[in-house]
């Protein structure tokens, strides 16, 4: 399985914060490739299912996910139940009394940690998952998609990070990979 973890501070109530995290149909906001985010079905607690449309290039592509269990205000875990072995969690830890806000100043809300944890096997993936254009290798769309996720994983945080503290700031984010690939 490869592994990859996006994280950062965000000054916010940890339980607004989860409260953001927990609304999947907007994260098509955040992303350059999400075009989509219906629910199937839930009410976004365990057993919610999501239909995530993707597009990319020539390549348009629906994931199914279902959230698998929550842990108000601290975390969220979710997994892709077809085509691909792929699971995650939003993981939202609130931050002690000494948190300092970019600046230097202790702000009135020290705010979370918020991370993006995401394990997949790309030698899962079924290449009849999606319509390829002739002459097109599935291989070669995985080669080229799958370092695609952490930047991704990377502008969705910073953009969230934006909504959820209501102004914009440089965003130090933590990356921790376990891949060759991404």
């Amino acid at each position: 399985m490869d592994e990859l973890v996006v994280s950062t501070d965000v000054y916010a109530e940890p339980e607004s914060v989860y409260e953001f995290l927990l609304d999947f149909p907007g994260y098509a906001r955040y992303s350059e490739y999400l075009r989509e985010v219906r629910t199937l079905g839930g009410d976004g607690g365990p057993g919610t299912r999501y239909a995530l449309t993707f597009a990319w290039w020539k390549v348009s592509y629906t994931a199914h996910s279902e959230v698998t269990d929550i842990e108000p205000p601290t975390r969220i875990d979710w997994e892709i139940t077809k085509d691909i072995d792929a699971s995650g969690c939003w993981r939202v830890t609130p931050a002690g009394d000494d948190t300092a806000d970019p600046d230097g100043e202790t702000p009135a809300d020290p705010g979370c940690e918020v991370a993006l944890e995401v394990a997949f096997d790309p030698g899962s993936a079924s290449p009849d998952a999606i319509d390829l254009p002739r002459l097109v290798s599935f291989d070669w769309v995985l080669k080229k998609a799958i370092p695609l996720i952490r930047g991704e994983a990377e502008r969705v945080i910073e953009r969230a990070v934006r909504d959820l503290e209501g102004s914009r700031r440089d965003v130090d984010l933590d990356v921790y990979v376990d891949s060759d690939r991404t």
